[in-house]
Protein backbone atom coordinates (compact mmCIF):
# COMPACT_ATOMS: atom_id res chain seq x y z
CA UNK A 1 0.00 0.00 0.00
CA UNK A 2 1.45 3.16 -1.08
CA UNK A 3 0.35 6.37 0.08
CA UNK A 4 1.39 10.10 -1.11
CA UNK A 5 2.10 13.09 1.02
CA UNK A 6 0.35 11.70 4.11
CA UNK A 7 1.01 9.10 7.13
CA UNK A 8 -0.94 6.97 8.69
CA UNK A 9 -2.04 6.71 11.92
CA UNK A 10 -4.10 5.08 14.56
CA UNK A 11 -5.73 6.22 17.63
CA UNK A 12 -7.89 2.84 18.03
CA UNK A 13 -6.94 -0.72 16.70
CA UNK A 14 -9.45 -1.07 13.60
CA UNK A 15 -9.35 2.27 12.34
CA UNK A 16 -6.98 4.89 10.58
CA UNK A 17 -6.74 7.76 9.47
CA UNK A 18 -4.73 9.73 6.96
CA UNK A 19 -2.82 13.08 8.25
CA UNK A 20 -0.78 15.22 5.51
CA UNK A 21 2.47 16.39 6.22
CA UNK A 22 1.14 19.54 6.13
CA UNK A 23 -0.98 19.34 8.95
CA UNK A 24 1.23 17.00 11.01
CA UNK A 25 4.12 19.99 10.63
CA UNK A 26 2.45 22.43 12.78
CA UNK A 27 1.79 20.54 15.62
CA UNK A 28 4.97 19.00 15.39
CA UNK A 29 6.45 22.79 15.35
CA UNK A 30 4.02 23.37 18.06
CA UNK A 31 5.21 20.35 20.35
CA UNK A 32 8.53 21.49 20.10
CA UNK A 33 8.52 25.20 20.57
CA UNK A 34 6.47 23.95 24.05
CA UNK A 35 9.34 21.74 24.78
CA UNK A 36 11.80 24.69 24.33
CA UNK A 37 10.49 26.58 26.76
CA UNK A 38 9.71 24.05 28.74
CA UNK A 39 13.52 23.17 28.94
CA UNK A 40 14.67 27.27 29.65
CA UNK A 41 12.00 27.06 32.28
CA UNK A 42 13.40 23.98 33.85
CA UNK A 43 17.25 25.59 33.83
CA UNK A 44 15.61 28.93 35.37
CA UNK A 45 14.31 27.00 38.24
CA UNK A 46 17.43 24.65 38.87
CA UNK A 47 19.65 27.90 38.87
CA UNK A 48 16.92 28.98 41.63
CA UNK A 49 17.46 25.23 43.43
CA UNK A 50 21.30 25.98 43.91
CA UNK A 51 20.77 29.42 44.93
CA UNK A 52 17.90 27.83 47.83
CA UNK A 53 20.36 25.25 48.49
CA UNK A 54 23.45 27.89 49.18
CA UNK A 55 20.99 30.08 50.91
CA UNK A 56 20.16 27.10 52.87
CA UNK A 57 23.48 26.01 53.64
CA UNK A 58 24.52 29.99 55.10
CA UNK A 59 21.59 29.67 57.44
CA UNK A 60 22.47 26.20 58.73
CA UNK A 61 25.85 27.81 59.66
CA UNK A 62 25.13 30.22 61.41
CA UNK A 63 22.50 28.65 63.00
CA UNK A 64 25.59 25.99 64.50
CA UNK A 65 27.37 29.11 65.05
CA UNK A 66 25.40 30.64 67.18
CA UNK A 67 24.12 27.79 68.99
CA UNK A 68 28.22 26.98 70.16
CA UNK A 69 28.19 30.55 71.06
CA UNK A 70 25.29 30.56 73.46
CA UNK A 71 26.75 27.74 74.57
CA UNK A 72 29.51 28.70 75.37
CA UNK A 73 28.35 31.64 77.28
CA UNK A 74 25.79 29.81 79.21
CA UNK A 75 29.19 27.68 80.37
CA UNK A 76 30.66 30.80 80.92
CA UNK A 77 28.64 32.64 83.24
CA UNK A 78 27.79 29.19 85.00
CA UNK A 79 24.57 28.72 86.74
CA UNK A 80 22.14 30.72 88.60
CA UNK A 81 22.21 29.88 91.97
CA UNK A 82 18.95 31.11 94.43
CA UNK A 83 19.81 31.01 97.86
Amino acid sequence: MELEDGVVYQDDPGTSAMMSERELMPLVVAVLENLNSVFAENQEHEVELELLKEDNEQLITQYEREKALRKHAEEASGPVWEK
